[in-house]
């Protein structure tokens, strides 16, 4: 067990593992913000079953768990390689050639996609499910914030910066993920690449979609 959390493969599978589980998240985490296009009786249906259902009560901490263990581990990862290489950093290399620009930037990449879930979290999850957990008063109207806060073009381009961030975040590793557990060989590595691919950018493309909605109902048809 101990090799699990120490050694080098096994730091890198315990971030790989993490980073699958937040995979999943964020698939159910899309579906449910795309309740907002049925509208507001539609959208806080969801919200009171998130907030009420024993099950999604539970998972939050789990998540949470696993978000700190991905950061955490991502960290660890990042430092020993850079430690492991050494002055060969300092040399004059061609990297584009051996590595995508991606995979040479994730943590820069992560880094982005942190502190916007940070402001994510205090500006949504402080104010509904949060306030369910430490007996607060919950937001009355929880399609009503999402029209407020993507109704600010600010807000609106922050968040669209952090998808298009986590798109390319997603992109290396989602297949990279799957290298790291052995699930993969000559066939199956392109296979989980072109995957990547096309899981990065469903994501990247439904999350952007919801703040330009509310943005052109606000500004182009003067609705909501």
């Amino acid at each position: 067990m101990s090799n699990l959390f120490t050694s080098s493969i096994g730091k890198k599978l315990v971030m790989s593992l993490s980073g699958l589980f937040l995979i999943l998240f964020l698939l159910v985490h899309l579906g449910a913000n795309l309740t907002v296009f049925g509208g507001e009786s539609a959208y806080n249906a969801m919200c009171e079953f998130m907030d009420t259902n024993i099950f999604i009560r539970i998972m939050v901490p789990v998540l949470a768990l696993g978000f700190i263990i991905h950061i955490l581990y991502a960290f660890i990862v990042t430092l020993n390689n850079r430690k492991a290489r050494g002055n060969m950093r300092y040399a004059v290399q061609d990297l584009s050639k051996s590595s995508t620009w991606e995979s040479r930037n994730m943590l820069v990449l992560g880094i982005i996609v942190l502190g916007i879930i940070i402001i994510h979290l205090f500006d949504f999850w402080s104010q509904m499910q949060l306030q369910h957990f430490i007996g607060g008063t919950p937001t009355e109207n929880p399609y009503e914030l999402v029209i407020d806060k993507f109704s600010n073009p600010l807000m609106a381009l922050i968040y669209i910066v952090w998808v298009w961030a986590l798109w390319f975040h997603l992109r290396h590793g989602f297949w990279s993920a799957f290298h790291t557990v052995g699930l993969d060989n000559q066939i199956w590595i392109s296979r989980w690449k072109c995957i990547a691919k096309i899981y990065a950018l469903v994501v990247a493309v439904g999350f952007t979609i919801i703040p330009l909605y509310v943005l052109a109902q606000r500004f182009v048809c003067g609705s909501l």
